[in-house]
């Protein structure tokens, strides 16, 4: 299963630091992030990036991913939904979406959403969860939804989509909050490091 990781975004909030550079046990965010994905599975993984040149780009050097430059980045997340998905061979019947600001998740968490599919009962969408029960990523699509996603535009992320499809959606229970746990200041960063001294650990 191909998983496309949605890494376009300006990160505005964190008032001039890239979150996704920040260091998550020893390797910056994004690395970490492109790893996980690797780790996970065998099918191709598609990182959407800001223009180049970008410093993202230098911390995947290396890497089996595909770098996939996103020149309407500015857009929104939409822009980097689209060109993903645009960007998959025509023979894929899902797809993975990730996104890259999410620093407990590990393959474990993707694999057992992936484990989760069946393309043979009828839903479209397999998402990850919290414990909890409350949404979250990540969020595998089925094919057919492909050319609403490819249409989309704005900052939404899918939302429309997933929402036309509550109930043939099959949530997946991941431990805690990492489902939903993102990071968008440096006050965020700084008190989860503070509640996690050595980061997370795959």
């Amino acid at each position: 299963m191909p998983i496309i990781i949605l890494a376009a975004g300006g990160a505005t909030r964190m008032r001039g630091r890239d979150k996704l550079l920040e260091p998550v046990a020893g390797v910056p965010l994004l690395r970490r992030q492109a790893l996980m994905a690797r780790a996970a599975g065998q099918g191709p993984v598609v990182v959407a990036l800001p223009p180049r040149p970008h410093l993202r780009y230098d911390v995947l050097e290396g890497l089996d991913v595909q770098l996939l430059p996103v020149a309407d980045a500015a857009e929104g997340m939409n822009a980097s939904l689209r060109a993903g998905i645009l960007a998959l061979p025509g023979t894929v019947r899902c797809a993975m979406v990730l996104l890259a600001d999410l620093p407990e998740l590990t393959a474990a968490d993707l694999r057992r959403v992936a484990d989760a599919v069946d393309l043979t009962d009828g839903n479209m969408i397999w998402r990850g969860a919290t414990a909890q029960g409350a949404p979250g990523h990540p969020i595998v699509f089925r094919s057919d939804l492909f050319p609403a996603l490819a249409a989309l535009e704005g900052d939404s992320g899918g939302r429309e989509v997933v929402s036309q499809q509550a109930d043939r959606m099959v949530l997946v229970p991941l431990p805690g909050d990492r489902a939903r746990l993102d990071l968008d200041t440096p006050e965020a960063w700084a008190a989860w490091r503070a509640r996690n001294p050595d980061a997370v650990q795959d």
